[in-house]
Formats: C-alpha cells, structure tokens, sequence
C-alpha cells in the first residue's frame, strides 16, 4: 500500500548528534543548514583596470559557485538554507541594491570576460528566487500553501521593496515568469496587498521630494504647508550644483523605470496605485517639475557635453515611463473591464473620460500622451463598445487634446508611429522544474530594446508632416514669402520655399526654427541663398493628349500623310444614285449569318463504336423532368412552335421561294377561319350579361346569408290584422330610408321644424 504523501512542514527526520546518537528533527529546522558563508555582490568596475577587473571576477565567480550549489541542493535542505542562513539572504540582497540597471554606464561591461561572468551571476540569482518563490516542486516536494505564504512573510524572504527591484532587473525577456512569481506570493500571502498599500504613499513621496528640491510645490500633494519665508532661497534646478542635479535625474529615472515596471508585469497592483490618486498625482507632477528640468538640462553650462546628454537621455527616458505608467493605470482599471464586457461597462467608460477631462489642464503631459497612445484611439473604442456614450463630451475630449498641441507650440504628426507598452516577448520554456538547467533567463539589454528616451542631446525640432501637397493658392504662397523675407531679407526664396513645404507651410514656426537654429539637418544642408527653382513649362496638350481615334486612318496629328481617295463630300461622282440602290454588298454578308440558324440538328449520327451514354458532370440536369412551356395559354408545346423563317430580305429570288410563301398563307388563312368560331364578339348579348350579373349576385347572397324574398312591407288590408315578419319589416324600411332615395329628409325636416324654421 502506497504511503500519503506529506508536506515538507510535517515531516520528521532522523538524524544523529554530536554523540551519535539518533534524534528526531523537523524537516524545517535549523540544526539542517549546511555552513557556508555567502559573499555579498559588488557592481562591475566602471574604469576597468586589470586588478579591479580581476578582483570583481574572483569575487562573481565564488557567488556564482555558491548559488549553483544551493540550487543543487534536495528540496528540504534547500528551504532550510534559505530560511536559516543570513549570508544567503544578505548576498541576494546585495545583488538587488547593486546591480547595474539599464541605463547605468556599468550595464555595458568592459570587457567579454565580465560581461560572461554577469550573465551567470545574473542567471544564478533569478534561479534562486524563482525557486524561494514556488511551493510545490513536484508531487512529493511541496509546501503548504499556507505555510508557505508564513515562511516567505515572517522571514522577509520577499517584500514590496524586492519584488521591485526583481520586476526592474529581470523584466526584460522573462515577463511571464516574474508575473507567475509575483502572482503566486500574493495569492499564497496576501498581507503582501497591505504592505503595497502602506508602499503607496512612500512612492508618491519620491515627486514630493523631487518638487521640493526644484524649488516647486505640487498642489495635489497630501499634506500642503504654508511657504517659509527662506522658501525663496532654496536652490532650484537652475541653481542647484551639477553633481546634485544628476543625482536628482537619477533618483527619477530610478523611480519612474521601477514602478513601470512592476505594473507592466503585476497589472493587479493598478487597483491599488489607484485607490491613492496615483494617476492625478503623476500627471500634476509631470506638469510641474518636467519643464523645470528640461530647461536646466538644455540651458545649464556643463563643462562636459556627455554630461549633459547622459542628463536628457535619462530624463526623457524618465518622461517614457510615466507617461507608459499612466497608460497603464488606464488600461488595466478602466479599458481592460470594458474590452471583457463586464456588467458596469458604463461605469468604467465614465471613468476612463473623467480621468482625460482630468488631463486636458496638464498640456505638456497630454500632447506627450497623446503621442505615444492617441486618445482618439480610445475614444474609438468606447464608440465601439457603446455606442449610446456622449458624443458631446467625446467631441470637448478631442478638442482639448489639439488644443494641448497647440498650447504647447507643437504640431501633431500626421504620420506617427505609434508608441505601446512592451508585449511579453516569448518566454523560454521554463515552466516545468525549477531546478531545470535548460530554463533560460535572459539578462538586461537581452532580446529587448534599450531605452531610447532621446536620440540626441537636443529636443527634436518640431516637423510638420514632411511636405505634404500644397494646399495654398499662388497668391497666399506669395504672401507667406514675401512675409518672411521681410524680417530674413538674406535667405533665398528657394531656401524659404523648402522650409515652409517642410513644416507643413507654417510661417511662424518656420521664423522660429530658423531663428533658434533647429531646422532639420535635411534643412541644414541647403544653401541658405538658395534662389526659387525655375518653373518648368507644362508640355503642350497635343502631345499629351489621349483619344480613342488615336492612329487611325485619319489621325492628323500622328499621320503626315492621310488617303485623300476616301474622303470625299457628298455624293461620289463615280457613282449614281441607282447604282448606290441596287449595292446589296451588305447583305450578301449577312446572308451566310442567318442560314446559319437554319441548321438545326434533329437526329444525332452515332458512329460504330461510339458511347451514347456519356455523362457531362457539367450538364445542369435540375430541368429534366419539368415540362417547360406545357401549361402556356396558348395552349402549345415548345417543340410545336413556328420553324425559323429566312427574313425577305434575304431570301434567293426564284420560283421554290415563292411556292413556299404561298403554302404558308395557305395554311395562315385556314388557321384563321378555324379560329373565327371561337373568337369572341366585340359586342356581347346585354340579357346574357344580365343574366351572369343575377347569377352571381344570387351565389354571393348565399354565401352570406341574405335572404333571397323581397321585405314584405305591403301586409294583409287594413282591419285583418298584420304578421309579424310584416311589422318587423315595416320598422326596418321606416329606420333605414334615409340610406336610399329620401336622403336624410325626415330627420332634417324635425330638425328644421324643432328650430322654428317651419311653421307646425
């Protein structure tokens, strides 16, 4: 008989002491653990000199060593090192704060050596935490799921601060697996959603922060204190020194990037973050502190260029993510119930816009949203799921977010590219054990796109949509020229004329542009005294011209020669007009087309050896058996019908023609005479009708019940006494005589006479 299988929290083993005697343990127990001592992890060097380069690999190669031992251990011993031993925790910990992230100049190792050496760090310390956090193995190495839930909470073995910083180091390329992670701890414990709450208000108080060290103060803020009077000394973002405005770059590039990503991989934590105004809170900080630290980014002096791009590269990689964190919040709170088609669609659509009216205050943010995820998008797809939503309140939507566009001195592109959230890339099969050495986990910059928050150390100069065709008239074309020229006198008007099909024939934006210097390097490159290209003379209509009678005989404008012989006015003088008669040429022609509908093919010859059963699979046999034209009212066949006659025309002349004609009025004029019997007469006997009207008037009597006899209203003489069929006859007559010849007379005639009208 098979034994039950037990969980590893109610196991028992036997093991001897110091003394060799056996004693009886828990399986959890701390008397298990083996003693080994984990090293805490240190980055890569940035400089990379030999002996730092060399060091950081001995140093990577003991963490690698020792986390691919405890990933070999069985499944008790495994849980006792991890709950027991300190120095596991602390190493993994250390690898957690450490780590270099994406944009992080040690991201990029020095060398293959260190790269290879990461990578196998980096793998060693996502296996062990993909094994800490599952609790069932197999079917005979598990755990409780409740004590599971205990041990991983009471030991700190994870807590909202590491699932963080596990979704921002491993996010890339192993989606799914963090999300099943993720989803199993909070299922498995759930005081973990309590401590996310409490979690909120510290991220919120990371833009307070940020605000308060630009010199700013952001008016959704929880706790609002009055300005001190030394408020107006506090350094701002113009003000502050170089050193501490990177480390404030770097304090938001860090934050925005890790809570993207933990909501990009546990969409559950949105609610959450919503429950806190998360969402108003980022769009009223974005607003306030993004345009302080763009403009100290682009007009601080920096000794060091690559400084200053390090700076805007992070900060726009900054503006990314808050910008996809509110998408987010969007799309798992508001779009994402109504594209499942739950009950209270209207409810969540009612949010959806309450939250974009919210936006259309924040410009700068709204334009940077609407770039990447249109709002027209979203609208689109509220019309689709309900189609009686406000289409007023939609339009006022729609209308605010050109207006940010236009607030913010920016000009939509009309041939965008679309920016979305990162979808899950596809996931290496790793979803059987965790101990598997096959499962795959790919390292930062692996497989997935590196931010790309700005492409140069200058803002993009702003485009219209790249030349599209001309929509002005000549005059108005003149007008904008003439208008710049008058503050650019130097500039070409060929010059002026490509930057105005460049932006979208923008006058004031292209005086701007060319007054701060930020045209288009297409732009750059044209010589600024370019003259206006010669217009071309269109070629002449009748050398492009395009005819049904082109090339033919009597094409002028193809031909140099043209057959004087066959044009001639009036009659032609070679022929008469009896000759131009009895010209029967035409229909000689025709002759041979009819005598082709005289064949008809009666009989069908078989040849010996021939099959007369063929079967066509395309023959349509649907007919058959219906006898077409049988029921005609004339009362012929199809196969009785007149044979094909040769029209008179064009029949040969002859003695045999003529025979044939006459047979056939023959056999017309008999036909005639046989059917002028039962031809109708063009005027019928009147008592034959009179006696058809009786007839059918009598049958509809019948059908209805009428009574055939006339009313007997005449009685027996006077003083004999009456029937009663006579006086209920008589009653009725007197009632209904107004309906016949008397019209009404008698009622009118008291009506009157009530009225005084006739003397009584």
């Amino acid at each position: 008989m098979a034994c039950a299988v037990v969980p590893l929290d109610e196991q028992q083993v036997t093991e001897r002491d110091g003394h060799g005697k056996d004693r009886s343990l828990p399986a959890l127990h701390p008397d298990r653990k083996e003693e080994r001592c984990f090293v805490a992890y240190k980055p890569p060097p940035e400089d990379g000199s030999p002996a730092q380069v060399e060091e950081f690999l001995e140093h990577a190669k003991f963490i690698a060593e020792d986390l691919e031992w405890l990933l070999a251990l069985p499944h008790d011993k495994f849980w006792c090192q991890v709950v027991f031993d300190e120095s596991l925790q602390k190493c993994l910990d250390s690898y957690l704060r450490h780590a270099p992230r994406g944009l992080d100049p040690a991201s990029l190792p020095s060398s293959p050596a260190v790269a290879d050496m990461q990578r196998c760090v980096h793998r060693a310390v996502f296996m062990s935490f993909l094994r800490m956090a599952t609790h069932k193995e197999s079917k005979e190495n598990f755990l409780t799921p409740a004590v599971f839930g205990e041990i991983v909470y009471e030991n700190f073995l994870f807590d909202i601060p590491k699932i963080l910083d596990l979704c921002v180091l491993f996010g890339k390329g192993n989606t799914q697996l963090l999300h099943k992670m993720i989803e199993n701890i909070f299922t498995q414990q759930p005081c973990y959603y309590a401590d996310l709450d409490e979690t909120v208000p510290s991220v919120l108080q990371v833009f307070d922060t940020i605000l308060d060290k630009c010199g700013l103060q952001c008016d959704g803020a929880a706790a609002i204190e009055p300005l001190k009077l030394s408020a107006n000394s506090r350094p701002t973002a113009m003000t502050m020194s170089q050193q501490d405005l990177l480390d404030l770059v770097l304090y938001l590039c860090d934050s925005t990037t890790t809570i993207q990503a933990f909501l990009d991989i546990f969409p559950a934590a949105c609610t959450t973050f919503q429950s806190h105004g998360f969402l108003s809170r980022l769009t009223l900080f974005y607003e306030s502190a993004v345009p302080e630290l763009e403009t100290a980014a682009k007009k601080r002096n920096f000794n060091d260029k690559s400084l200053q791009e390090d700076l805007w590269k992070r900060l726009s990689h900054s503006c990314k993510k808050m910008v996809e964190t509110a998408h987010l919040l969007l799309q798992h709170t508001c779009l994402q119930p109504i594209l499942e088609g739950t009950e209270n669609m209207q409810t969540f659509a009612d949010e959806l816009l309450q939250h974009f009216t919210a936006f259309l205050p924040e410009k700068r943010f709204l334009s940077d949203y609407d770039e990447q995820f249109p709002v027209a998008d979203d609208i689109s797809l509220l019309h689709q799921a309900l189609p009686l939503i406000d289409d007023t309140r939609t339009s006022y939507l729609l209308q605010g977010v050109e207006s940010s566009w236009d607030s913010v001195g920016r000009r939509r592109p009309q041939g965008r590219i679309q920016v979305h959230p990162k979808s899950p890339s596809a996931e290496p099969a790793a979803q059987a054990a965790v101990g598997d050495g096959a499962l795959g986990v790919r390292e930062p910059g692996e497989g997935g796109e590196s931010p790309r928050g700005a492409e140069a150390a200058f803002p993009v100069p702003q485009k219209g949509n790249n030349g599209a065709a001309c929509s002005l008239s000549a005059g108005e074309l003149e007008s904008l020229l003439s208008c710049i020229r008058d503050l650019l006198p130097d500039l070409g008007e060929g010059f002026l004329l490509a930057c105005l099909q460049e932006y979208d024939f923008n006058s004031e934006l292209v005086i701007n542009n060319i007054l701060e210097d930020r045209l288009t390097p297409d732009l750059d490159k044209l010589d600024r005294a370019m003259p206006r290209p010669v217009k071309e003379d269109l070629p002449p209509v009748l050398n492009s011209r395009s005819n049904v009678f082109d090339d033919d005989d009597f094409d002028v404008f193809h031909r140099d020669q043209v057959d004087m012989n066959r044009i001639w006015k009036g009659r032609r003088k070679e022929e008469s007009a009896r000759e131009l008669l009895n010209n029967k040429r035409h229909l000689v022609e025709q002759r041979d087309r009819y005598q082709a509908y005289e064949t008809v093919l009666d009989e069908v010859i078989v040849l010996p050896g021939q099959s007369t059963d063929d079967y066509d699979d395309d023959y349509d046999d649907t007919y058959d058996l219906n006898q077409v034209g049988a029921n005609d009212l004339d009362g012929e066949s199809l196969l009785n019908r007149r044979p094909f006659t040769m029209p008179q025309v064009l029949r040969a002349a002859g003695r045999a023609q003529r025979v044939e004609d006459d047979e056939e009025d023959e056999e017309e004029e008999a036909e005639n005479v046989e059917n002028a019997v039962n031809r109708d007469q063009f005027v019928q006997d009147p008592a034959l009708l009179r006696e058809r009207a009786a007839a059918r008037r009598a049958a509809m009597q019948q059908r209805k019940g009428f009574r055939p006899e006339a009313p007997s209203v005449v009685g027996k003489p006077k003083g004999q006494g009456q029937t009663q069929e006579t006086n209920q006859d008589r009653r009725k007559k007197e009632a209904n005589k107004n309906r016949v010849a008397n019209h009404n007379r008698r009622s009118m005639a008291d009506r009157k006479r009530n009225k005084g009208m006739i003397p009584s």
